[in-house]
């Protein structure tokens, strides 16, 4: 997928609007980009310890854990960041205050901070994603080949991703701006493309042509839209046609319930089974609009099928694998 459409992207973002499985996809996308011995990391902000539900580990620290090798030898390693977490990484890293750290979260000064400033919220959870990132530069041992970000919802990514102007009233100048300038520097670059998850429903394909206006309005680099849980029409075109219109066969209907031995159940069942129809006709319908909306957009489209006996690890390969080899719609 991403390898061949996006080859300098080191930092693929994945939002969405709540619902649409962004974060299985976020998952799923970080297994496609670890084949063939690649080496991906797989993070989350939101807290949810989403990941460790979907590849079936125990919650997740505040510590960078292999949960998963993919085809062809590549490894899958996660890391659940938390803003406190991250404030007194930063604070180490960048002051080696570690040990003033401890004492301020034991005062309840870093959760203080992280609430009343959520721009600064925002900076050091996309500056550990970002600093994750830099290792390639450093040829740093523990770097890895992609990050994959499962991000905040489609409603809120732009102000998430724009740290700059999160931060403006926070700080002119100093180290924090300069934080925020080195984050910028990176979510605002090549190395780094935010795909949108939407269902072929209306309010989400809205948010999603909403958040891609957003993105560029902020300079922010868009990659593609992923179409997730789509259903195949069980009804031939010519059918679908019929059942909005209203003129399927009722007495083909009849006649195949006979020989199925329903023939006593048929008043109730023809008609049951001609709204059956029309609705799911309807729905084929709703579907190809939205995504004659979504092709509208210009972006690359990857389309996954609903898994219909839901989402688990092995699920999660199969969707990798779809999106490894394009799923293009």
């Amino acid at each position: 997928m991403t390898t061949r459409l996006w080859p300098d992207v080191a930092l693929h973002v994945v939002s969405g609007k709540g619902g649409t499985g962004k974060t299985t996809v976020a998952a799923a996308l970080a297994l496609a980009l670890a084949r063939e011995g690649r080496r991906t990391l797989l993070i989350e902000v939101e807290g949810r310890q989403g990941i460790a539900q979907l590849f079936d580990t125990p919650p997740m620290p505040y510590e960078e854990r292999k949960v998963a090798v993919a085809p062809g030898g590549g490894e899958v390693w996660a890391l659940a960041v938390d803003a406190q977490e991250a404030l007194l990484d930063y604070l180490e890293s960048f002051y080696n205050l570690k040990r003033a750290g401890s004492a301020l979260r034991r005062m309840g000064a870093v959760d203080f901070v992280t609430t009343i400033a959520p721009g600064l919220r925002d900076v050091l959870l996309t500056g550990k994603a970002v600093e994750v990132v830099r290792r390639r530069d450093k040829g740093s041992a523990d770097m890895y080949d992609a990050v994959v970000l499962d991000a905040p919802p489609t409603g809120r990514i732009a102000k998430f991703l724009n740290v700059n102007s999160e931060i403006s009233g926070l700080a002119k100048v100093g180290p924090i701006r300069n934080h925020a300038d080195l984050v910028m520097r990176v979510i605002a670059s090549p190395r780094t493309a935010v795909h949108l998850v939407t269902l072929l429903e209306e309010m989400p394909v809205q948010e999603t042509i909403d958040g891609v206006a957003e993105l560029r309005a902020e300079g922010l680099p868009v990659g593609g839209v992923i179409v997730n849980m789509t259903r195949p029409p069980v009804l031939t075109p010519t059918q679908l046609e019929s059942a909005l219109a209203g003129t399927l066969p009722a007495d083909a209907i009849r006649r195949s319930l006979e020989r199925c031995g329903l023939a006593a159940h048929e008043d109730a069942i023809v008609p049951a089974l001609l709204r059956e129809a029309s609705d799911h006709a309807q729905r084929v319908a709703l579907e190809q609009r939205e995504m004659e909306r979504v092709h509208s957009l210009g972006l690359p489209t990857f389309v996954l099928p609903l898994l219909t006996g839901g989402v688990d690890l092995g699920g999660l390969y199969e969707l990798a694998e779809l999106l490894a080899d394009g799923g293009m719609g």
